[in-house]
């Protein structure tokens, strides 16, 4: 069978003032280009994942990267036999990625990001380059991290995203002296949270450059272990980026189309 479909997941935080009129206009220009996925727009960014012809998807994003906002869009890719989604929907959210912490603005300042090639580096050797013990902290739902997750990560077993600020101060004292490299699956989410763990007083932490899904594409996938759950239907990935097997289906209602944390996959 083949691979001639083209996934792509990406997102930026940006302020986006216009949300609203650049939901209609990306609506028409991708149901003009036949593409299906779901784009969320909200004033702190855009995140994105969509499939379809391959001419047609890069060029919906070189369309994007015209506006000045969007010119370093780097989306993660990935291919598949069939479109693993229904239907083409563009939404304006409250945010992106749904944290309810008003004073994370990632627009304003990213935590420090490590690469997935240093990262591999770093748990195979046990530490980072200063000597400091390394640990992953997974802040994916508990549902996502059961289909696979890197070996010995911290998992507080969260149901949604919001529940992850009260989680971090329940176990921030786990975390002191420790270099933590938050992670998820495209970038978002361990995006806001390494912000959120900077400003708990918290020092040595990192994000995942562009989440599992980049360690997938940029490494072997070693210190990993089973598959990367995604919001469509393939379900999960495995550390190839070929479709893998689903352990046990999870609640219908766990799994919306557009879940309120937008993973970006």
């Amino acid at each position: 069978m083949n691979n001639n479909v083209l996934n792509i997941s990406c997102y930026k935080f940006v302020p986006l003032p216009d949300a609203q009129a650049l939901r209609d206009l990306l609506q028409a220009r991708a149901t003009n280009a036949q593409l299906k996925g779901t784009i969320l727009l909200a004033e702190e960014g855009i995140n994105f994942f969509l499939a379809g012809p391959v001419d047609a998807v890069r060029g919906f994003v070189d369309a994007l990267r015209i506006d000045a906002r969007f010119a370093d869009l780097q989306p993660k890719e990935s291919w598949s036999a069939t479109v693993p989604f229904r239907k083409m929907l563009v939404k304006v959210k409250r945010e992106i990625i749904r944290m309810d912490h008003p004073a994370i603005q990632p627009s304003e300042g990213r935590a420090p990001a490590v690469t997935p090639a240093t990262l591999r580096r770093w748990l195979a050797q046990g530490h980072d380059d200063s000597g400091r013990p390394v640990v992953t902290l997974d802040t994916r739902n508990a549902f996502e991290v059961d289909e696979g997750t890197f070996d010995n990560a911290i998992d507080w077993r969260i149901d949604k995203f919001t529940e992850f600020p009260p989680a971090l101060k329940a176990h921030k004292a786990d975390l002191a002296e420790k270099t933590v490299v938050s992670f998820c699956t495209g970038g978002i989410r361990c995006e806001k949270a390494a912000i959120l763990m900077r400003e708990e007083g918290l020092t040595h932490v990192y994000q995942l450059e562009g989440g599992i899904l980049k360690y997938f594409e940029e490494t072997d996938g070693a210190h990993y272990h089973g598959g990367c759950f995604v919001f469509d239907e393939r379900r999960t990935l495995a550390a190839d980026l070929s479709t893998g097997t689903l352990s046990a289906a999870p609640e219908k209602s766990a799994t919306p189309a557009i879940p309120d944390f937008a993973p970006n996959k």
